[in-house]
């Protein structure tokens, strides 16, 4: 995973729609980001750590190339509200598993 600035971010997503325009896929995830490098510590180890305010991690893969950013809140609901036409994953229901088992 290569955590990369805004901007190049942004051409190599660019890159990446293009070159799985053809065929292909584009996955991208948005998560919440609170500014953490390490695990969370184990009870008994008392560390300070003040979360970074407002900050979200979007990934972007064609399942070869990884890359990631981290951007401010107001800007992911921004790139949330704009991306239209875009596809949501089946998701399969649990009746039909209960169903089959039966």
């Amino acid at each position: 995973m290569v955590l990369l600035e805004n901007d190049s971010f942004l051409t190599e997503l660019t890159r990446l729609f293009q070159k799985c325009r053809a065929s292909g896929s584009v996955v991208i995830t948005l998560k919440k980001y609170d500014g953490r490098v390490k695990p969370v510590p184990r009870k008994g180890q008392t560390e300070s750590f003040e979360p970074a305010d407002n900050k979200c991690l979007i990934r972007a893969s064609d399942g070869k190339k990884k890359i990631s950013t981290v951007v401010s809140w107001a800007y992911s609901n921004l790139l949330r509200a704009h991306m239209d036409g875009l596809k949501k994953k089946d998701k399969k229901s649990k009746s039909k598993k209960t169903k089959a088992t039966q």
